[in-house]
């Protein structure tokens, strides 16, 4: 019995755990404690972060960044995105962490990654620009 139920655990795995590790120390880091919202925002990082195509160690990698920057309307060359990463994790990595991108999004320093998410957030909230169609509309929602 014991058996099945852990092949079975295997098709839905949770998010990596290092994820929940990251979570749990920027909630006690003494560096963020004065930040407003901080669970929110983690929560709502953490969401950004799973929208990147993550690799198979739960990073983002050049591939990684390469469609969601396509996702998001604004393409980069190669060496723009290079340029992204390493702003990013200080140049000792090629890929992003969820620490780094953690890191990236609450601190002070304005990366091009963060500035793009940052934007993005934005306009999703403004509705100014909605993604894909027009929402369909019957003629009895119409005024």
């Amino acid at each position: 019995m014991g058996m099945r139920a852990s092949q079975d655990m295997m098709l839905c795995p949770p998010p990596p755990r290092s994820l929940e590790l990251a979570l749990g120390e920027f909630l006690c880091d003494q560096k963020y404690s004065d930040e407003e919202n901080l669970p929110e925002k983690l929560a709502a990082f953490k969401e950004k972060y799973m929208e990147f195509d993550l690799n198979s160690q739960g990073e983002i990698d050049l591939m990684s960044l390469k469609r969601m920057m396509e996702k998001l309307g604004v393409p980069k060359t190669h060496l723009e995105m290079k340029k992204m990463i390493s702003e990013v994790t200080g140049g000792v990595s090629n890929t992003i962490s969820y620490r780094d991108f953690v890191n990236m999004m609450l601190g002070k320093r304005s990366a091009v990654l963060k500035l793009v998410m940052m934007f993005e957030g934005k306009a999703n909230e403004g509705g100014s620009r909605p993604a894909g169609p027009p929402p369909e509309r019957d003629i009895a929602s119409l005024p």
